[in-house]
């Protein structure tokens, strides 16, 4: 199936209104989705957009893998981050001060944190996020955060829904471990149970974390094992169809979410 029809098809079954390529191509993917004989290309259906971890293939795998050898798809997409890590950081400058000096005013503590999170391959790595919850709010231990939790700040509220709290993850672009598009990383202490929980769980971890990802664009924020479960589906689905015409329509996608408020946390 030709990228650009494939991307464009995607994104018109998945309810996205901006144009990405021009009508007549967009019919011919559409066209091909419906005559697609796996089940998570059909549109209109429970399954698309997802990949079952029981329907994820060794050659799903072995494919995934093979993108992440040296060559021009993955120095394109190399590139990309950087350019998009690069024009986030300087278009939203101004909006970092604000962000930090909000957060400052807001509840005492710092207005940048790192986490540690797992990223490609297992390996463990520092997050920069703004602090959008009180700076003792981990005094028990991780938890996941919850839509009622009062943890979080006002401003932590407005920023969690708005995905700038996200921006700071542009540092982490630019010094290799994560990626603009990908699934996004997970705490270790709660990786740990879902890999022993969920199948195939550690096969997320094939490419690079994003910003943003598949699952977040079409999946609300979940806090349970059962949703980590549901969003596994939405990120298996990306790690099969990889390609850089589907980061950017995740990346389109992305945008209307974080103006909607869809899927926010």
């Amino acid at each position: 199936m030709n990228a650009v029809a494939f991307a464009a098809a995607i994104g018109c079954a998945a309810g996205v209104s901006l144009v990405i390529a021009p009508p007549f191509l967009r019919r011919i993917g559409r066209n091909l989705l419906v005559a697609s004989a796996a089940p998570d290309l059909k549109p209109n259906t429970p399954r698309f957009g997802r990949v079952e971890p029981a329907n994820f293939s060794d050659r799903d795998l072995k494919r995934a893998r093979s993108l992440r050898t040296p060559g021009l798809a993955s120095a394109t997409k190399r590139a990309f981050d950087i350019v998009a890590a690069l024009a986030l950081i300087t278009a939203f400058s101004w909006l970092l001060i604000l962000t930090a000096i909000a957060i400052r005013l807001d509840s005492p503590g710092p207005a940048l944190y790192r986490q540690r999170r797992v990223g490609k391959d297992g390996k463990q790595f520092d997050i920069f996020k703004f602090r959008s919850m009180r700076a003792d709010a981990e005094k028990n231990g991780a938890q996941w955060a919850r839509a009622d939790d009062d943890r979080i700040t006002r401003v932590g509220r407005f920023i969690r829904r708005t995905r700038i709290d996200e921006i700071p993850q542009a540092f982490n672009i630019l010094r290799g471990e994560m990626s603009f598009v990908g699934p996004r990383p997970e705490r270790p202490e709660f990786v740990t149970t879902l890999e022993k929980d969920i199948p195939h769980y550690h096969d997320r971890h094939i490419v690079k974390p994003g910003i943003t990802g598949w699952a977040q664009v079409r999946h609300e924020y979940t806090a349970s094992v059962e949703g980590a479960r549901e969003k596994l589906c939405y990120d298996l689905f990306y790690v099969k169809h990889f390609s850089l015409l589907l980061d950017l329509l995740i990346v389109l996608m992305t945008v209307r979410v974080a103006v909607l408020g869809i899927g926010s946390r």
